[in-house]
């Protein structure tokens, strides 16, 4: 309890001192703006380059601008000299818009319009030019009052003709004996001293100069020494004032940024190690809300300070920021909990009308779904009449799909009546016409697969009658053609070498018969299966050292690799060792005579492979599927002595012991792998 009113107490703390922050923020941003205070004079070195020297000299010579380039004197104007082509086109297009509103007829030309305009609105046109005329007037006289404003500054404007200057001086020279000037005419402008010609602002201070007729008009600018060291004494104090604002500035926003971070890391948590979100009254508001709030509060706010600038309204405010800074905070709150969009109003409203849809589409028979197309077009096109064309081609693009989909479904389904099991309807999206094609789709392929296997089961059962009919055929035969042999011969020496010859081939009948009936227990799962901890290396190993002599008759080489430390299977031992004499007799049968044969074991998470590689003798040009059949062997004469029966035992083996066995051919690359469950 201690710990969470300590946590509490903190977060106030902080919150104050963010408010405090903030506040002081915008009080620096507000004092500048009502002092005109300048940060960018921080870094200039001279009065000349400052902003605060552009915009007094700009409002001098733009009036002197104005004055001989547009207004030139009271006569001048009131001769109407002054309005130019511009000002009276737009007084007669203001006028012939009200006339074409009003009277213009359809009946005749632009040319007949303009005529009878300008008879209609003769005296509304001159009413017009004076009302302008004495505007231009009052501008004038405001112009020659800001000329009068111009202490410590000397200057001189003329176009030839009119005249404006504060002195006897007129000439050029006489403005150069200065210690700072701009002069502007026949094309040049002079500036001293140079440091102006750097002012960033210089655009700004000439652009009304640039409008003037360079051949006629000139005007010469100079500053008194008394109005320069003014200027630069308030200049310095404004820099320095600049430079406190800056710091304070900078420490405000930097103790509102730290607290503020610091409020985001904490805020919904009792202490940093605290993985629950603690939601409170105000985070029921919905975020969408929230936001209109906030955005609100920061409109009114900056309504506040754009009205009347006071530090009275600064602290009015306050109480805007915690408003605001709460609701803020609980927007983090939610970016936190990931439930930004999900407490939204606007969320919630759509996700209600999303999921009462749902449910009757889910649940809905037809009928139901029908009806609330019948009602619900209805009103969707009333809500949507402004827009009724497209809400209209947007049901009939919607109809004309779903027409297509059950005209695919019908093809597709007289295709699969003619027998062409192959053909799938493909139908897009999730509606009652796509579930139908699926559920066609699965009926056609479990009618393919069963053709499929019973086709394959067919042709396993011929093959199967033509390989044991083969196999046990041929020592049959030898053993009747040697008995028929023995009824008639004499020599005891050929006696007992037919004796021989049929102990072989009685064994060999005898081999074929048993891996026949240990092929069916295993395919049927008969066998009777005791899983225990088996040392994988140490079987091999031993298997590998018991068939020596056919290893060396064969003259293969094997290659064991097996991790460092200890490995255990879940197996069987008897039914394991049995799969993996399975392998080695298929290979002592099939691998090509003087290779390598790589047996690896590997770890893989919670099983434990065996692989089993080596070079065939035999062109392996059949699939994987075919050598996992019974009675297939490698080479296709049928000249070996296997029964094609040992891989098939080795996978029925290893599938009992909830294991996987699994073989692929590459080239002449024959590779077996067994999959067994580590022993925990």
């Amino acid at each position: 309890m201690k710990n969470i009113s300590h946590a509490l107490i903190t977060k106030v703390i902080v919150f104050l001192i963010a408010i405090a922050c903030l506040t002081g923020t915008v009080k620096v941003i507000v004092n500048m703006e009502l002092n005109e205070v300048h940060l960018s004079s921080i870094n200039q070195d001279n009065y000349f380059e400052s902003i605060a020297f552009a915009d007094e000299s700009y409002s001098l010579i733009s009036s002197l601008a104005q004055l001989i380039g547009t207004y030139k004197s009271e006569e001048y104007i009131l001769s109407g000299k002054a309005l130019t082509k511009e000002e009276m086109r737009e007084i007669e297009e203001e006028l012939y818009n009200d006339f074409s509103y009003s009277y213009q007829s359809s009946d005749l030309s632009e040319v007949e319009n303009r005529k009878i305009y300008q008879e209609a609105y003769a005296d509304d046109i001159q009413n017009k030019k004076e009302e302008r005329i004495r505007e231009q007037v009052r501008v004038f006289y405001r112009l020659l009052s800001a000329l009068d404003a111009s202490d410590g500054i000397v200057y001189y404007a003329s176009d030839g003709e009119h005249v404006f200057s504060n002195s006897e001086l007129n000439k050029k020279e006489q403005f150069t004996s200065f210690s700072a000037y701009m002069l502007f005419a026949n094309y040049q402008q002079k500036l001293y001293p140079n440091e102006m010609k750097k002012n960033k602002y210089l655009d700004y201070i000439t652009q009304d100069v640039e409008k003037l007729n360079p051949q006629t008009d000139a005007i010469y600018v100079a500053y008194k020494d008394s109005y320069l060291e003014q200027k630069m004494q308030e200049w310095e104090k404004n820099k320095e004032v600049a430079k406190s604002y800056l710091n304070e500035f900078i420490l405000f926003l930097a103790g509102f940024i730290v607290s503020f971070v610091y409020l985001i890391m904490v805020i919904g948590r009792t202490s940093f190690k605290d993985k629950e979100m603690h939601f409170h009254v105000i985070d029921k508001l919905y975020n969408d809300v929230n936001i209109v709030i906030v955005a609100g509060l920061t409109g009114m706010w900056v309504a506040m300070i754009v009205e009347v600038l006071r530090e009275m309204n600064i602290l009015l405010t306050v109480p805007i920021f915690i408003i605001a800074l709460l609701l803020i905070l609980s927007l983090v709150k939610h970016i936190k909990n990931r439930s930004l969009l999900q407490h939204t109003l606007i969320y919630q409203f759509f996700k209600k009308i999303f999921i009462m849809i749902k449910h009757v589409f889910d649940n809905g028979s037809m009928a139901v779904k029908i009806v609330l197309l019948v009602i619900g077009y209805p009103l969707v096109v009333a809500a949507t009449f402004f827009m009724f064309p497209i809400t209209l081609g947007l049901a009939a693009w919607f109809a004309l799909k779903k027409v297509k989909s059950f005209n695919r479904i019908k093809e597709g389904v007289e295709q699969i009546k003619n027998g062409d099991l192959h053909h799938r309807i493909e139908i897009d999206g999730k509606g009652e016409f796509s579930q139908l094609a699926a559920n066609i789709n699965s009926i056609t392929d479990g009618l393919k697969k069963s053709v499929d296997s019973e086709i394959k089961s067919e042709r396993l059962k011929t093959e199967l009658i033509t390989n044991v009919s083969h196999d046990i055929r041929t020592p049959l035969t030898s053993i009747i053609t040697y008995v028929d042999l023995l009824k008639i011969e004499k020599d005891p020496d050929l006696i007992a070498e037919y004796i021989d010859v049929l102990d072989q081939k009685s064994k060999r009948l005898k081999h074929l018969t048993d891996d026949l009936f240990e092929a069916a227990k295993a395919s049927s799962g008969s066998i009777p299966v005791q899983l225990e901890r088996i040392d994988i290396v140490a079987l091999l190993k031993q298997g590998i050292g018991e068939m020596g002599e056919k290893i060396e008759a064969a003259s293969l080489n094997f290659k064991l690799a097996h991790p460092t430390e200890k490995v255990y299977v879940k197996a069987d031992g008897k039914l394991l060792w049995r799969s993996i004499e399975n392998l080695f007799s298929n290979i002592f049968k099939y691998a090509l005579p003087a290779s390598r044969v790589y047996i690896d074991v590997e770890v893989i998470g919670n099983e434990l492979l065996v692989t089993f590689k080596n070079i065939s003798a035999y062109e392996l040009n059949i699939s994987v599927d075919e050598l996992m059949e019974r009675f297939t062997r490698g080479d296709e004469s049928r000249s070996s002595q296997g029964s094609g029966l040992g891989l098939s035992i080795a996978e029925s083996l290893i599938h009992i012991q909830h294991g996987k066995f699994l073989v692929q051919v590459d080239g002449d690359l024959f590779k077996a792998m067994i999959y067994l469950p580590k022993f925990e």
